[in-house]
């Protein structure tokens, strides 16, 4: 399968913190690639000009010209994302057609569903989406009101329940709401595996499998009929 291209990227915000926050969210994405951190749309008509950028994170709250301003006279094949701390420039945004709005703060979840957006509505190259980085080794959910950091190591298998999702360690079980495709997104190929639509499963805790079955942590799940062929092939070759 060939690897998604690399997006080139563009953050214009003219407040330092909140164009360090998206370089660190985007910094855990695979297949992204930061051109530019831009404090005012003059800088960043430089960078346009010299370079190819295919996506924008812009920020419509900006002295001199703002980012309404200066999506409206950038090229159209230049997709942005708008952020901002105001909720009523929404609406203008998706006027231009803006891929999403992002409402600060941005938390990680929510700019990878828009680079996710991106991916789906304007990208041609691969239709599996954009994951974080092979190389992290953790993550971060929201339960009980609070963001949890779990190691990848730790986990055994996730179960999903509807929009909600049980995440097995080895000593306890983490609830979170998401749906189990966006917690796929977030973990790392290498070390789990999809067997039905309510099961990932880490590769590493894997006790026995059969033709229907694997056998992790106690507890015998299904591989279903349509990643069958996946699974087996996969289990097969260790």
């Amino acid at each position: 399968m060939s690897e998604p291209k690399h997006i080139s990227c563009l953050i214009v915000d003219d407040e330092a913190m909140a164009r360090d926050i998206i370089a660190t969210h985007l910094s855990k994405i695979c297949n992204i690639k930061v051109v530019a951190s831009c404090s005012h749309a003059m800088e960043a008509f430089q960078v346009i000009s010299s370079n190819t950028i295919d996506l924008v994170f812009l920020d419509i709250n900006m002295p001199e010209i703002s980012g309404i301003s200066f999506a409206k006279s950038i090229n159209k094949d230049i997709k942005i994302i708008f952020t901002t701390a105001y909720r009523d420039y929404a609406v203008e945004g998706f006027e231009l057609q803006a891929v999403d709005y992002l409402l600060k703060p941005i938390s990680f979840e929510r700019l990878l569903k828009a680079i996710n957006t991106y991916f789906e509505v304007y990208s041609q190259t691969n239709n599996k989406g954009f994951t974080e980085t092979d190389n992290n080794q953790f993550m971060f959910v929201r339960a009980d009101r609070r963001m949890i950091k779990i190691d990848f190591d730790a986990i055994i298998y996730i179960e999903s329940y509807s929009d909600y999702i049980k995440i097995h360690l080895a000593d306890e079980t983490i609830v979170t709401r998401e749906t189990i495709s966006a917690i796929e997104a977030k973990l790392p190929s290498k070390q789990f595996i999809r067997i039905h639509r309510s099961f990932i499963i880490a590769l590493s805790h894997i006790v026995s499998f059969t033709n229907e079955h694997v056998v992790i942590q106690g507890q015998a799940l299904t591989i279903s009929r349509s990643y069958k062929k996946e699974v087996l092939d996969l289990l097969e070759r260790f």
